[in-house]
């Protein structure tokens, strides 16, 4: 019995001896190295709300929340009558200015007409007054008719200019009332994908009433916090990785686009209180739209992960850090802009100035998976630090 004993002892020590030479190596294995730096976040991307230029009925909804939708793709359809009817009416009213154009035109050679005949008129009567064949009053009168027809003239070439401002006036509540029934329309600005329906046919939505949320997949990003230490000697451009927790085993490739100007505490849902006792800030590491669009049909964001960043350009990535999908983009050219989205950051050299002076006031106040499946949940938005 003892010997049994003293056998299962061995056994046990002999795997715990294992498991830990193991867990030894699997930490060394994913040891960061020198000129590297690292932060916890989450995927996001733009939210693009669908809402309505005016006040109407919604008739249809054709989208469903998580269907990926074209750009020009029909997300909601309103119930446009009453401005069809106006515009119908505005092009009738239209038509009518054309036709009233068109007399004032004829009135105004009518008119001209009369002027010439009235101008010779008058000149006759003063070739015959000259040689005493006709009085003088006969003159007058012939005056008299060149005047009252150039001022008839007068009048209607100011009838006509009229009608002409009447037609682009017309002409501009057509267009106005065009574009207002195109605006019933709502189409979606870019390829993205349905976060939320907000509405269902035959709701009511107020002016600027939400029809739908959208996410734009052509712009996904990790956002994640960095220390002053390491924040001010990361350059805009960037290299970095991003490891998911749903595929920890594949490397996304990644650039830095966005460093925050100014510091902030970390947002308690991301790290825990001691570290957002320190001052914190916001980076985002975009994903590289080439490989976002190969699998398009896969992405979504909510997924939380690591982000890893390169402060040292001649550092080279450790082995884990790699994947196909880094030498892939490795291969090809970047082309991530690194200047930063909505005008949210500055340039690198403004960057790093605020850097510095953040930095003196931090101190004073101290079914295979892909490798873009992520989980469904609104981003983009949540960047308020608590």
């Amino acid at each position: 019995m003892t010997v049994k004993r003293i056998l299962i002892a061995v056994v046990v020590l002999a795997l715990l001896g294992a498991g830990a030479a193991y867990g030894w190596r699997a930490m060394q294995g994913n040891r960061l190295p020198a000129g590297f730096a690292s932060g916890n976040g989450r995927i996001e991307a733009n939210e693009i709300d669908i809402a309505t230029k005016y006040a109407a009925r919604v008739l249809t909804i054709p989208v469903q929340e998580g269907d990926l939708v074209e750009a020009g793709a029909v997300i909601a359809t309103l119930d446009t009558r009453d401005l069809e009817a106006q515009l119908r009416s505005a092009e009738a009213q239209l038509r009518q200015a054309r036709r009233a154009r068109d007399e004032a035109a004829a009135l105004v050679a009518q008119r001209a007409s009369e002027a010439d005949f009235a101008a010779k008129e008058m000149e006759r009567a003063l070739v015959l007054f000259g040689k005493g064949h006709v009085s003088e009053q006969r003159v007058d009168q012939a005056r008299n008719s060149r005047r009252t027809a150039d001022a008839a003239l007068d009048a209607a070439k100011s009838h006509l200019a009229s009608a002409d401002e009447a037609i682009t006036a017309e002409a501009g509540d057509v267009d106005r009332l065009t574009t207002l029934v195109a605006d019933g329309v709502l189409k979606a600005p870019r390829k993205s994908r349905v976060l939320y329906r907000l509405a269902e046919p035959g709701e009511v939505l107020a002016a600027g009433g939400k029809a739908a949320t959208l996410l734009d997949l052509s712009n996904v990003y990790m956002t994640f916090f960095l220390p002053t230490d390491t924040a001010g000697n990361l350059a805009l451009g960037a290299e970095a990785r991003i490891l998911l927790d749903a595929v920890p085993d594949i490397a996304i490739p990644a650039m830095v686009t966005f460093v925050a100007p100014r510091a902030q505490f970390t947002p308690k849902q991301v790290e825990t209180k001691s570290e957002r006792d320190r001052m914190m800030f916001r980076v985002k590491a975009r994903v590289p739209e080439a490989l976002v669009t190969r699998y398009i049909e896969r992405v979504k964001t909510g997924l939380t992960g690591m982000a890893y960043v390169r402060l040292d350009d001649t550092a080279v990535w450790p082995d884990w850090l790699e994947s196909k999908l880094t030498r892939e983009d490795s291969s090809s050219p970047q082309s991530i802009s690194p200047s930063p989205p909505r005008g949210e950051g500055r340039g690198e050299g403004d960057a790093q100035r605020d850097f510095a002076e953040n930095s003196a006031r931090s101190a004073d106040q101290s079914t295979p998976r892909s490798p873009l499946t992520l989980t469904l949940s609104p981003g983009g938005r949540g960047d308020t630090p608590s």
